[in-house]
């Protein structure tokens, strides 16, 4: 049976409810631990959609594709996220529109094999970058446009997080399909 977790409230209109669904959706488990785990997730799920992988349930539903292209658009969007809050000193943490990238990316026509490869490759080095990182480190904070001050630990947990809803909704898409 496949976790269907509760919708997500919107991550503008509603970020602090965004941060705890997230961070619910992570609960006590270790944030690095998840984050290395979902590549091969990522690749099982491939697998098991075949020619059904770039399929969408409906049209207001993202594909397996489409929403594996948005997990690697958010390991980018991450990774930036991190090292500015590392380097600088409260650094702006820019927004951006999930939907916008996902279409204009056109990850509907990805290689779904390039997307999970490039996602596992960044995805070990940002939990390399954790695991080297100090608790003093961790606590540094930067300023997200939309949801306000996020800490490094914060931001990692949300990944986490954001990784559990994004390969259940992936899952749902499949489903749809008979898989």
């Amino acid at each position: 049976m496949t976790f269907t977790p509760p919708p997500s409230p919107h991550p503008v209109e509603d970020a602090s409810g965004y941060q705890r669904h997230l961070l619910a959706l992570l609960g006590d488990d270790d944030p690095a631990d998840v984050q290395s785990a979902t590549p091969a997730a990522w690749r099982a799920l491939i697998v098991e959609a075949g020619d059904a992988v770039a399929q969408r349930p409906d049209d207001e539903e993202w594909s397996v594709l489409e929403c594996l292209g948005h997990a690697f658009d958010a390991e980018i969007v991450s990774s930036a996220r991190y090292r500015w809050i590392l380097a600088h000193d409260e650094p702006p943490l820019a927004g951006y529109d999930q939907d916008l990238w996902v279409d204009r990316q056109r990850h509907q026509e990805d290689d779904p094999e390039m997307l999970a490869a490039a996602l596992e490759a960044l995805r070990a080095a940002n939990v390399a970058l954790w695991s080297r990182s100090s608790a003093k480190e961790r606590a540094r904070v930067g300023h997200h446009a939309e949801r306000g001050p996020e800490s490094y630990d914060l931001t990692f947990r949300l990944l986490a997080g954001h990784d559990r809803f994004h390969l259940a909704q992936a899952g749902r898409a499949l489903e749809a399909f008979g898989g």
